[in-house]
């Protein structure tokens, strides 16, 4: 699901245009709203209210009788069909193989390509912090004269 909620709708076209796609009733037509989200700070801290953001579900039945459920991030109805097209395909053993070698697997390397040209740019832009500390205890009353100094 998270493959298929990432993809973008124009692979989900790609690698279901090369499969037999099955006849479908929906339970539930694609509907668009709003999801609160939530963060933590640090992760572990007191959870707060982030802000909204759209989504889209949806919910349909193969004539086989596998459903498949879909939420996908923003407005895209057609999105939404796929990803839950997919899933109910996934759920036959008929048709999961196929799913599987013809979308998903090809979905998965373009989501960690894309994943390691972005990690490439942030590298490329790192920049390297260091502090030089002194040393404690190198000289009986080193620091004290130092700061002496610096003060008069």
């Amino acid at each position: 699901m998270a493959l298929l909620a990432r993809a973008s709708e124009d692979a989900l076209e790609t690698g279901l245009a090369g499969l037999p796609v099955p006849a479908f009733k929906w339970l539930r037509r694609p509907e668009t709203g709003l999801y609160m989200v939530r963060g933590r700070v640090g992760g572990t801290g007191n959870a707060f209210n982030l802000g909204e953001m759209t989504v889209t579900r949806c919910t349909l039945r193969l004539d086989n009788g596998c459903s498949g459920v879909a939420y996908v991030h923003g407005r895209s109805h057609r999105h939404a069909e796929l990803a839950a097209l997919a899933d109910a395909m996934m759920q036959s053993a008929e048709t999961a193989p196929a799913v599987r070698a013809g979308l998903l697997e090809p979905i998965g390397r373009q989501i960690d390509q894309a994943r390691q040209e972005m990690a490439r740019k942030a590298q490329s832009t790192r920049v390297e912090f260091f502090t030089v500390a002194r040393e404690a205890g190198s000289g009986a009353g080193t620091d004290d004269q130092s700061d002496e100094a610096d003060a008069g």
